[in-house]
């Protein structure tokens, strides 16, 4: 029964992420038609979060990744904090820190840690203060592939960026065979997709084909994506819609985008046996995680080539993005409200059913912290 309520979220969540921008109010009602007035443990849930005396809209973009997360949360928020608007649009992660350096969000969502010209854009926003990184969700970036006839695929890192680089085109490839000897691959070609927009996602799906193949991955990483052919589609759920619809594809996205069935990539480690994309095996990866920020600033530093067995090699953190100090005054008490608690014990239980990886506890001791200090 509990897989099954799983399942069922899943789907309810991924609805969320293909309907585009979301905006959750605090009326009682969601996208997905939830009106929450007959569910108890979200009312148990929401009588948890302290609203404070936050009111008013909150305006916040940037991070497709976590928006499957963002939508649980704001469910819950919305339920306690009836005063407060929530609107985040997934734009992706540049064009989320672009809209927050230049005045236009409460707070960013990113899939990267920002960039020192990124810190240096935000103090003309941030008064007397910087912008800072909050690691608030993990998980894995899943590999999902349609391949008719093949519901179990391993791959490595050479020959996904190979795949990727277009210098591997059809399925029967003998280096795609040699490491699935039992699959029937057909003689089909492969399409690759990848994001159209700047993306944290992208930037760490090449972090890791950089780090793990250097010599089959050329290309420097990057939010933008740099290989030569393939095809593209915006957004993680772009990605995984055409993951589902066109015969032969391939793409890279978050776990929680492959919940309506997409099959997913089984990763050749160093480690003895291929390791699933799953929530736990990316904790494991993310505990291993370096602090790298200064001051406030909570930048992670990721292994993306990890030899313990069950390591999922191929993970991210999306950060929210605030000013240290310097926050807009008439949004600062609704922005640490809503921080608060997805960084909350009950915020971070949601994670793990929508697909996500909830931050390991000595890294979201330091997050809840600082958003107390935000001012």
């Amino acid at each position: 029964m509990k897989l099954q309520r799983m399942n069922r979220r899943a789907l309810a969540l991924g609805a969320l992420a293909v309907s585009g921008a979301l905006a959750l109010t605090a009326c009682g009602s969601d996208e997905t038609g939830d009106t929450g007035s007959g569910d108890s443990s979200a009312s148990a849930k929401a009588g948890s979060i302290d609203c404070g005396d936050a009111s008013g809209q909150l305006q916040a973009s940037g991070s497709s990744a976590q928006n499957n997360a963002i939508g649980a949360w704001v469910k819950q928020f919305a339920a306690a904090c009836k005063s407060v608007q929530i609107n985040y649009n997934p734009t992706g992660s540049g064009a989320g820190i672009t809209a927050f350096t230049q005045g236009q969000t409460a707070f960013a969502g990113s899939d990267s840690a920002l960039k020192p010209e990124e810190i240096t854009a935000s103090k003309k926003v941030c008064s007397n203060g910087q912008a800072i990184d909050l690691p608030m969700v993990g998980g894995p970036i899943a590999v999902g592939f349609n391949v008719p006839g093949v519901d179990t695929l391993t791959l490595d890192a050479a020959t996904l960026a190979q795949i990727f680089d277009s210098k591997i085109t059809n399925w029967n490839d003998e280096a795609i065979a040699k490491l699935n000897p039992d699959a029937k691959l057909p003689d089909l070609k492969i399409q690759a997709f990848h994001r159209s927009d700047e993306s944290g996602t992208t930037d760490n799906f090449t972090k890791y084909l950089k780090a793990a193949a250097p010599d089959d991955w050329s290309y420097e990483p990057g939010k933008s994506w740099e290989a030569k052919g393939g095809q593209s589609a915006s957004g993680s759920s772009g990605l995984a819609q055409q993951v589902k619809q066109t015969s032969g594809a391939i793409s890279y996205f978050e776990l929680s985008y492959a919940e309506g069935g997409i099959k997913t990539v089984d990763i050749k480690t160093e480690a003895a046996e291929p390791v699933k994309a799953t929530v736990e095996n990316a904790t494991a990866a993310i505990g291993a995680a370096k602090v790298v920020g200064t001051g406030k600033d909570m930048a992670l530093e990721l292994d993306y080539t990890p030899s313990a067995a069950g390591a999922y090699p191929i993970t991210l953190v999306t950060y929210e993005i605030v000013c240290d100090k310097g926050n807009k005054a008439e949004t600062l008490p609704a922005t640490k409200a809503f921080l608060n608690y997805i960084a909350s014990e009950d915020g971070q239980g949601l994670l793990a059913e929508a697909g996500y990886a909830p931050m390991p506890d000595e890294i979201i001791t330091k997050v809840r912290d600082t958003i107390s200090g935000l001012s």
